[in-house]
């Protein structure tokens, strides 16, 4: 079920209602018989995954709970690690690692073959994987206490809102809340409606329009001209940004409207001034995540200088790799730690801080704008199918040619509703302390902006039941 469909826009209200209506004791009942109707209208056989990963997580975290010594703790740890990133490596990667071997065998002309399976991805593997992974870490460290409830745990395991692209919430903060005596607040639903019809505007005003551009220039890179590759890659930077925002925005709203916070996802990406500045605004669960659950426990920076490269790297690539089953993403993963400990390295000489100090406000504009133009480039092996077809692109990219953009209605309505992002993420970044840009104002104000972008959702928007990118991850 895609947020930006008709049965989303029936099924919530339905929930939400009766949601409100049932006794305290019945509401983890409802959410968790909603959230589980809601994943099986894309497979229902697939809801058996999350009930595995479920149930085991749950007696692991219960045995873990129940030792007193940590040692005897890491067998149910590891049973927990085996069983979420076992399923994981099976649907998701198994293929891409045997079709690797095979052209290794191939190119070494080893008559040998790893047969490959016709594996359905199941949507949302690689968020609810690591969301109960990080509750077995938790249980284990001593962090949080084993959750006795089973229907509560299957519930922060599959919460609808969040199940299918994140945020990834910790167990830490979202069982309490879902354990509350959470009361009716007008302001919840003003600030949850606000921050759905904000996403949709990002999803099918923004970016499903620029799609339609990016797809068509993107389908055969080697014909068009460079000026033409170029405004594709600024456009993809985007569509990606607004689809998934959008999505965070509207989970985020969708979770706010039953009186559940989850925590902020995106924060103003492309105004950052350095990518360890774009990290921790890009994608926030998910990089914290790898923080807290790789990079710390490898040593993180409190090692040599070499452990400490060494630990980026590899946060890089898996992080590359848990985006998508292709070397495409390896390398994307690879570029961005690779630039990022340069950029550690170079930030330490003393002309460097000099001149950063000499230009003043002239270098934060020369920053964001050299930071966003790597991430652009490197968005390009995120976009292509293979790495050939990313080195074509970056082929074009580097040629001074003819510029014929051939801009048609997808694009110029996509153009104005980035026009419109840029305005409101300005006022956001330097001229309010607020998060989502109209937590801030009045109701009266809210009462008429609400309506206005609701029209231009519904006369601008793309509803071709496109999904969101981040689904095939």
């Amino acid at each position: 079920m895609l947020f930006n469909s008709l049965n989303f826009c029936l099924f919530l209200p339905i929930v939400v209602v009766t949601y409100y209506l049932l006794p305290f004791r019945l509401r983890w009942m409802l959410l968790l018989a909603a959230s589980y109707f809601f994943y099986m209208c894309w497979n229902p056989y697939y809801v058996i995954l999350i009930l595995l990963s479920t149930a085991v997580d749950y007696w692991a975290g219960l045995k873990m709970g129940a030792c007193e010594k940590k040692e005897s703790k890491k067998k149910y740890l590891i049973l927990s690690i085996l069983t979420n990133l076992g399923l994981l490596l099976y649907f998701k990667y198994f293929n891409f690692f045997a079709g690797s071997l095979n052209e290794i065998f191939l190119a070494s002309e080893m008559n040998a073959r790893v047969p490959l399976f016709d594996i359905l991805l199941p949507v949302g593997i690689s968020f609810y994987t690591f969301q109960t992974l990080s509750y077995s870490f938790d249980v284990y460290r001593d962090k949080r206490k084993a959750e006795t409830h089973f229907g509560i745990f299957a519930l922060y395991v599959a919460f609808f809102p969040q199940l299918i692209a994140g945020p990834i919430e910790r167990s830490t903060t979202l069982i309490p809340q879902l354990k509350n005596r959470i009361k009716l607040i007008p302001e919840n639903l003003m600030a949850g409606s606000g921050l759905i019809i904000f996403g949709l505007f990002k999803k099918v005003v923004i970016a499903d329009r620029l799609a339609v551009y990016v797809d068509f220039i993107y389908s055969a890179p080697d014909v068009v001209l460079p000026g033409t590759m170029a405004v594709a890659t600024f456009f993809f930077a985007f569509q990606i940004y607004c689809d998934f925002s959008g999505y965070s925005d509207i989970a985020i709203g969708t979770a706010k409207l039953l009186g559940i916070d989850l925590m902020e996802n995106f924060r103003r990406p492309y105004f950052s001034r350095n990518l360890s500045d774009f990290w921790s605004r890009w994608h926030i669960s998910l990089s914290t995540w790898f923080r807290d659950y790789v990079y710390i426990p490898l040593g993180g920076s409190q090692v040599s200088m070499f452990r400490t490269s060494v630990n980026i790297m590899i946060v890089f690539a898996v992080s590359g790799l848990w985006h998508g089953a292709n070397w495409t993403f390896v390398i994307w993963g690879l570029l961005h730690g690779s630039f990022l400990l340069g950029f550690k390295f170079i930030s330490k000489w003393k002309f460097i801080r000099l001149s950063s100090e000499k230009l003043g406000s002239l270098h934060v504009v020369f920053s964001i704008f050299f930071t966003f133009i790597f991430i652009c480039v490197t968005w390009v092996f995120f976009r292509a199918d293979s790495v050939s077809q990313a080195l074509t692109v970056l082929g074009k990219l580097t040629q001074v040619a003819d510029f014929n953009p051939n801009f048609e209605k997808h694009s110029i309505i996509g153009l104005c509703g980035l026009f419109v992002l840029v305005l409101v993420e300005i006022k956001q970044e330097y001229f309010s302390d607020k998060w989502y840009f109209l937590t801030n104002e009045n109701s009266t104000f809210r009462y008429v902006v609400y309506p206005i972008m609701i029209v231009l959702i519904l006369s601008l928007g793309v509803f071709d039941g496109s999904q969101f990118i981040y689904f095939q991850f």
